[in-house]
């Protein structure tokens, strides 16, 4: 377990706990022994995700806790502007309310030594904010706060293992980026890209007609979709099945690996 404030007597612990993209086979031992001295566990979801992600959370800590034998409190998720001007200051802003947030429920919902925990899918440190919140929470320093974080399977391990593939060939560099930078990839790195947040399949006009892709969504979980192939082959019927999928459940978690031939 990593620690990045390591004064423990300061006051309140919060653990930030990679739970893995949501089959509870895939949470690690380390990460149930941290959720076993977690006194409540705070939830921070928007939208129509809140109730789908929250049962999932609890079907977790039921397996490996025991229904009853833990607590929730659920804050709300502060509004974001999805096409601003500048994302990069929206995003700032958005994290700057939710660390307000979360400040204001550790203060409120835990006992000046108690242990608060983040349940995180996949690991803290690919692609989630949680982490950088809590160092803006113990930069202020109004709640003196330790930082405690366990790892946890990502979803990229899960896309390769459920496709049977590697992330890359013999000597090869991997990218990992997002749908909203897949565009800027500068050639020579660009053989095996990793894309993650990417709500409108990007790959379709960045990506060449015999690149490969591997595909999925709700990895680990009774929902998993696969989909593979080439781009010309498979790569509508990726966008289609997105948006299907995403209208049935209210909320779709989804990553895909793409390859130069």
């Amino acid at each position: 377990m990593t620690t990045t404030s390591p004064d423990r007597a300061a006051g309140r612990t919060l653990r930030i706990i990679g739970i893995g993209p949501g089959d509870p086979r895939q949470v690690t031992i380390e990460a149930i022994d941290a959720m076993r001295g977690v006194d409540t566990f705070f939830v921070l979801d928007k939208g129509a995700t809140k109730e789908s992600l929250v049962a999932v959370r609890e079907q977790i800590c039921d397996r490996h806790l025991g229904a009853g034998n833990y607590r929730f409190v659920e804050i709300e998720d502060p509004p974001r502007d999805r096409n601003p001007s500048d994302y990069d200051a929206e995003v700032r802003r958005w994290h700057d309310a939710r660390a307000t947030r979360i400040e204001t429920a550790l203060t409120a919902e835990l006992s000046d030594d108690g242990v608060g925990g983040i349940l995180v899918w996949g690991d803290p440190g690919l692609y989630d904010s949680t982490l950088r919140i809590a160092d803006a929470i113990v930069d202020r320093g109004r709640l003196p706060l330790a930082v405690e974080v366990v790892a946890g399977v990502t979803s990229a391990s899960a896309l390769t293992a459920a496709h049977r593939i590697l992330m890359n060939r013999i000597g090869e560099p991997i990218l990992i980026t997002t749908g909203r930078r897949l565009g800027e990839t500068p050639s020579g790195v660009d053989s095996n890209q990793i894309v993650m947040l990417d709500a409108d399949c990007t790959f379709r006009h960045t990506a060449d007609a015999g690149d490969h892709i591997w595909w999925g969504a709700y990895l680990g979980t009774p929902d998993e979709i696969l989909l593979s192939g080439t781009v010309g082959e498979v790569g509508e019927q990726i966008a289609s099945t997105r948006a299907q999928a995403r209208a049935r459940h209210g909320w779709i978690m989804d990553i895909y690996l793409v390859r130069k031939p």
